[in-house]
C-alpha cells in the first residue's frame, strides 16, 4: 500500500445546458463510436457479441447504460437514480508503464475484461507530472479518451503519495485539475480523485485541502463526482492509529462527493475490512485501490482475505479499481512481465495468478 511505487529495479443528477452536452456524448457513443461490448453495469446479462458488419452494438456500454453518475446518499448512482458499482483496474504509473496502456490492452480490458472502469495515475513526484506538467496532462487525457472510447468510465487519480501532505502539492493540482475539468466540463464519464494517499498530515489538513481543490474542478465541471482521499494512505486514518469517526464528525464541506479508501488484503485484516464496513454506513466510500498481496503490491495472494472485502463491497454496492494493470515484477501486476512490450491482452495466458483471479470477478 504504501511501498509499490518504484519501477522494476449526495446529491441528485443535475439537468441543463452541460446536461445536454453529455447527453449528446452518450448518445454518439451507443450510436457506435465505442467498440466495447458490455451489458448495463452489473445487471447480470452477457456482452453482446461484436457485429461483423460494424453495426451499432445492441448492449449498452457501462457509460450509455449509466450515463452521469451522482452521489445519493451513500451510493453511487446512474442518470436513472440507481444505484451501481463500477468495477475495474487502475493503471501503474504512467512515467514508467505507459506501454501497458494502449489500443490493445484497452480493448482487452474493455472487452474481454468487461470492466466498467479505468483508473488513470497520474504521479505527482517521482518523475511524474511534476517534471512536465503539459505532458503528463496530455498523457492523461489520452487515457481517459481512451477509456471512454471504449465505453468506460475514468477515474482522474491524482497520485500524489511523497510527500504525504497534498497541501505540499497544492498549486499543482488546481493547475492540474483546472486543465481536466475544462476539458471534460462536458463529459458524463469522468470521477476526479483529488488526493491518493495521503499520509503523515491530519485529517483536517486534508480536508482544508479538498475544500480548496474540489471548487477548482466545480467552476468548470459542477455535475462530476470527486473523490476524496482520507487520511494514513486512504485507510480511513486507521494506519496512523485513528478511524473514520474523523471524517464522520468533520466531513468535508461539499456535495456529490465520496471518501476513498484502500487495502492490500494479506497485510489489511479484520481492523480494516471492520472499518470499511463500519465507514460505509455513514459514508460514501469508493475502494479506488486494492490489492490481493501486501501493502507493498507484492507477495503471496491472500485470495480468502480478498474474497471477504469484495463480499462485503458487493452487497454495500460499493465501486473499486484493482491495483494494477501493468507488468510490473511484482505479483500484484496482473500481466506477466513483458507482456506489455507484446502485442497479445485478451485471456489468461498473459496473466499473473493474481490477474487471472481479479479478471474473473470483474467479468462476473
Amino acid at each position: 500500500m504504501h511501498q509499490r511505487t518504484n519501477p522494476p529495479t449526495g446529491s441528485a443528477p443535475r439537468t441543463g445546458r452541460r446536461g445536454l452536452a453529455r447527453k449528446a456524448l452518450l448518445a454518439a457513443s451507443a450510436l457506435g463510436v465505442v467498440t466495447a461490448l458490455m451489458a448495463p453495469v452489473r445487471a447480470g446479462a452477457a456482452p453482446a457479441p461484436a457485429s461483423p458488419t460494424g453495426a451499432a452494438p445492441t448492449a449498452a456500454t457501462p457509460l450509455a447504460a449509466n450515463g452521469q453518475l451522482s452521489v445519493c446518499g451513500l451510493q453511487l448512482c446512474n442518470a436513472s437514480g440507481e444505484a451501481v458499482a463500477l468495477n475495474g483496474m487502475s493503471t501503474h504509473g504512467t512515467q514508467w508503464y505507459a506501454q501497458c496502456v494502449t489500443d490493445g490492452s484497452l480493448d482487452a480490458l474493455a472487452q474481454d475484461w468487461r470492466s466498467d472502469v479505468l483508473r488513470v495515475s497520474t504521479y505527482v513526484q517521482e518523475g511524474g507530472y511534476e517534471t512536465d506538467p503539459a505532458g503528463f496532462t496530455a498523457r492523461a487525457q489520452k487515457f481517459v479518451d481512451a477509456a471512454h472510447a471504449r465505453g468506460m468510465y475514468a477515474v482522474i487519480d491524482w497520485h500524489m503519495l511523497s510527500p504525504g501532505d497534498p497541501n505540499v502539492n497544492l498549486d499543482r493540482a488546481k493547475t492540474f485539475f483546472t486543465a481536466m475539468a475544462k476539458k471534460y466540463k462536458n463529459h458524463p464519464g469522468v470521477l476526479y480523485e483529488i488526493a491518493n494517499e495521503p499520509s503523515g498530515v491530519s485529517w483536517s489538513g486534508i480536508k482544508s485541502y479538498a475544500e480548496q481543490i474540489i471548487p477548482v474542478i466545480r467552476a468548470e465541471d459542477p455535475e462530476a463526482v470527486v473523490l476524496v482521499g482520507t487520511r494514513a494512505w486512504s485507510s480511513f486514518g486507521v494506519s496512523e492509529g485513528s478511524s473514520e469517526s474523523e471524517v464522520v464528525n468533520n466531513p468535508v464541506n461539499a456535495s456529490n462527493i465520496m471518501y476513498t479508501f484502500h487495502f492490500y488484503a494479506a497485510s489489511h485484516r479484520e481492523e480494516y475490512l471492520d472499518t470499511l464496513d463500519r465507514a460505509s454506513d455513514r459514508l460514501p466510500v469508493f475502494v479506488t485501490e486494492f490489492g490481493t498481496q501486501d501493502y507493498a503490491g507484492e507477495g503471496a495472494n491472500d485470495f480468502t482475505m480478498s474474497q471477504r472485502y469484495l463480499d462485503l463491497m458487493k452487497r454495500k454496492k460499493i465501486s473499486w479499481t484493482n491495483w494494477n494493470y501493468s507488468d510490473d515484477h511484482r505479483s500484484g501486476a496482473v500481466f506477466k512481465t513483458g507482456t506489455c512490450s507484446g502485442s497479445n491482452w485478451a485471456g489468461t495466458g498473459v496473466l499473473k495468478e493474481a490477474g487471472v483471479w481479479i479478471r474473473d470477478r470483474i467479468r462476473q
